[in-house]
C-alpha cells in the first residue's frame, strides 16, 4: 500500500483523528426548521457519523477510473443490446433523459477499489450536501472530497435533464415521487430537495404516485401540469405505477428521472456478472485496457442457478448473494450465515453472487470508548462526471443508518 493510503488507514483507525461538530449541525439543520430537526433527531439519531473518513487521492482515482470504463462499456451498441433485450420492454423506450443520481458503491481496502453495486435513485445526496455545509467552518486534517456548492451542481443536472428533452424552454413545475413519502425514512431529503427547486424560482411538490393525472397534454398534479418528475420509486421499470409507465412511454407528457432505461443500463444486478465476464465484454468490442480495470475493481459476479447448487452450497462463504432487481440490502445475505432455508429460497429467486471483498474500517469514539465501524464509498455520479463522494458508516452486513456513531459521513481527501 503507497503512502496515501497508508496514512489514510491510520487516521481512519485513530478514533480521535477528527469528530464531526454535532452543535454546528444541529444548528444547520434547526435553519431548515424546528419539525425538520425533531423529524431528523428524533427519527434518524443515527443519520449522520460521529466522524469524518480519510482517503487518499489515489484512492479516488481508482474510483474513478473504474467508472469511467463502465461509462465506456454503457456507451457501446453491443451493451445496449445486450442488458436491452433482457429487461422489459419500458426500457427500450428511447429517453433523452440521462438520469439523475447514479451511485457507484465500492469498498476501499488494501487491495484497493472495489465497486459493489451501482443505483440509479441513490439517496442520501442532499443530506450530505447538508452536512458538508455545516461543517465548512470546522477544522479538519485533509481536503473535502466534494466541490463547494453541491446543491448548485444538484440544480443545474435537474436543468439539464430538462434542457436534454425540452430545449430551452424554462423548467418551471417539479414532482418529487415515492410511495407514501412522508413515511420514508429520507423524507427530510425529500424536504431538501424540494426547497431547492423553490429557491431557484421552481414550484415543487412531494408526491404520491395516486396523486398524478395523466392527460392527453402532460403529467398533472391538482390541476398543474408537472414539467418533470424526480422518481425515488424502487419500483425500477414502473410495473405497479401505471400513470409513471403511460407518461415515460411518451416524451411529449414530462420528463422523468432517473428512468427504466437507465436501470437497465447501469443498475441491473445482472449486469455486474456481464461487466466481470471478461471474454463476453470481449465480444462487444471492449478494449483490453478497459476490460483489466474492470477486472481489477469489480469483485467477481456470477448469476446463481439451481443447476450448480451443490458448488454454490460448497463455496457459499467466499460470496455475498444479492436480490437481481432489489436494492438497499433488502434480501441480501452473507454466504457464510446461509442457512439451508434461505438458500433454497435465493435458487428459486433471481439473484446473483458477488465475491466476498471486505470493507474498509474507520474507529469512532463513543463515550471515550474506541468501536471500529465498517464504511461503504458512495460516488455521485452524472454525465460520467463524480459530483459528491460521501461515506456511510455501520456495523452489520450493510448500511442501516441504525449504528451508534455510524451514519451518513463526509470524505477528507489526505496525502
Amino acid at each position: 500500500m503507497s503512502e496515501g493510503p497508508l496514512l489514510a488507514a491510520r487516521m481512519n483507525g485513530d478514533g480521535h483523528s477528527a469528530v464531526v461538530d454535532r452543535v454546528a449541525l444541529d444548528a444547520v439543520l434547526r435553519q431548515e426548521g424546528e419539525d425538520f430537526f425533531r423529524r431528523v433527531t428524533e427519527q434518524g439519531p443515527h443519520l449522520f457519523a460521529a466522524s469524518p473518513l480519510f482517503v487518499s487521492a489515489a484512492q479516488i482515482e481508482q474510483m474513478r477510473t473504474v467508472i469511467a470504463a463502465i461509462e465506456q462499456v454503457v456507451a457501446l451498441p453491443a451493451w445496449r443490446e445486450a442488458v436491452l433485450a433482457q429487461a422489459p420492454e419500458i426500457a427500450r423506450h428511447a429517453a433523452q433523459a440521462q438520469g439523475v443520481f447514479l451511485g457507484y458503491d465500492f469498498h476501499l481496502n488494501a487491495d484497493g477499489a472495489h465497486l459493489i453495486e451501482i443505483n440509479t435513485n441513490a439517496g442520501g445526496a442532499f443530506l450530505n450536501a447538508l452536512l458538508l455545509r455545516s461543517q465548512q467552518a470546522v477544522a479538519m486534517p485533509g481536503e473535502a472530497a466534494a466541490p463547494d456548492d453541491p446543491e448548485q451542481i444538484f440544480l443545474d443536472m435537474f436543468r439539464n435533464e430538462w434542457r436534454l428533452q425540452r430545449g430551452h424552454e424554462p423548467l418551471r413545475t417539479v414532482a418529487i415521487v415515492d410511495e407514501s413519502p412522508a413515511t420514508q425514512f429520507l423524507y427530510p431529503e425529500f424536504v431538501l430537495a424540494q426547497r431547492m427547486f423553490e429557491r431557484a424560482g421552481v414550484r415543487a411538490w412531494i408526491l404520491e404516485p395516486s396523486e398524478l393525472e395523466v392527460r392527453a397534454e402532460g403529467l398533472y398534479h391538482a390541476g398543474q401540469k408537472l414539467d418533470l418528475v424526480y422518481n425515488r420509486l424502487t419500483d425500477f421499470y414502473f410495473q405497479h405505477h401505471a400513470k409513471l409507465h403511460a407518461a415515460f412511454q411518451d416524451n411529449d407528457l414530462t420528463v422523468i428521472t432517473p428512468h427504466p432505461r437507465a436501470y437497465a443500463l447501469y443498475a441491473g444486478k445482472y449486469n455486474l456478472a456481464l461487466l466481470t465476464d471478461a471474454d463476453s465484454l470481449r465480444a462487444m468490442g471492449v478494449e483490453e485496457a478497459v476490460i483489466a480495470v474492470l477486472q481489477a475493481g469489480i469483485p467477481q459476479t456470477r448469476v446463481v442457478r439451481r443447476a450448480d447448487r451443490e458448488l454454490w452450497w460448497q463455496q457459499r462463504k467466499h460470496w455475498f448473494f444479492k436480490p437481481a432487481t432489489g436494492y438497499g440490502s433488502k434480501g441480501v445475505y452473507r454466504g457464510e450465515k446461509l442457512t439451508h432455508r434461505v438458500f433454497e429460497e435465493i435458487l428459486e429467486g433471481s439473484y446473483v453472487a458477488q465475491r466476498l471483498v471486505p470493507p474498509g474500517e474507520r474507529v469512532v469514539t463513543l463515550a471515550d470508548v474506541p468501536t471500529t465501524l465498517k464504511y461503504d464509498m458512495r460516488c455521485y455520479v452524472y454525465g460520467g462526471e463524480v459530483q459528491l463522494v460521501t461515506a456511510a458508516l455501520y456495523q452489520g452486513q450493510t448500511h442501516n443508518a441504525r449504528t451508534p456513531g455510524g451514519g451518513f459521513s463526509m470524505v477528507r481527501i489526505v496525502g
